[in-house]
């Protein structure tokens, strides 16, 4: 069989990321608009090929004043850098189900390799008809490796903002041919 694409479902996926707050705490958020298109073999998940687009200034962390941070110069500058992309380059299989899905992460102006680990959750249809698939995926970056290097030390020692952010990806996509 051939390539199939799929178009990802943000009504049913999400992409979220979280960061440590003060050396103790998890912040979570979330992008709300994001698209992507998903191209691979059904019968050869290693064909898997990612395109996807995520607007930065849909973030959100649930509060309104760290959320007009976070998009400022001083992190995202979502004005000047309003798209976060990712063009997958490779799929390995790792295990039952698993994969390493490599691909090239731009954010911030700045483009790095990244590896997602990816666990193909299935195919099934909706009540419509349409054939839908499944992944979950998650990933870490440092993000002064991406121009985000804003911080404040803590007068106890440390930092405010940790600098490992963790990427989870929630993925349903329909086939589109």
């Amino acid at each position: 069989m051939s390539n199939v694409k799929w178009e990802v479902d943000p009504d049913h996926s999400s992409v979220e990321f979280s960061v440590t707050h003060l050396m103790i705490n998890k912040i979570k958020g979330v992008f709300e608009q994001f698209e992507a298109v998903l191209s691979f073999d059904p019968n050869d998940i290693t064909t898997l090929g990612i395109q996807a687009s995520i607007d930065a200034n849909s973030m959100t962390t649930r509060q309104r004043q760290r959320d007009e941070h976070l998009r400022s110069e001083e992190f995202f500058h979502a004005s000047k850098y309003p798209a976060i992309t990712f063009q997958s380059t490779n799929c390995v299989l790792t295990g039952e189900r698993q994969y390493e899905l490599a691909g090239n992460l731009t954010l911030h102006g700045v483009t790095k390799p990244i590896t997602f680990h990816t666990v193909f959750e299935g195919f099934n249809k909706d009540p419509r008809g349409r054939e839908r698939v499944g992944f979950h995926s998650t990933a870490s970056i440092d993000r002064n490796e991406f121009g985000l290097s804003f911080n404040s030390p803590l007068e106890t020692g440390g930092i405010g903002v940790g600098n490992e952010v963790n990427i989870e990806l929630y993925i349903e996509a329909i086939r589109i041919d």
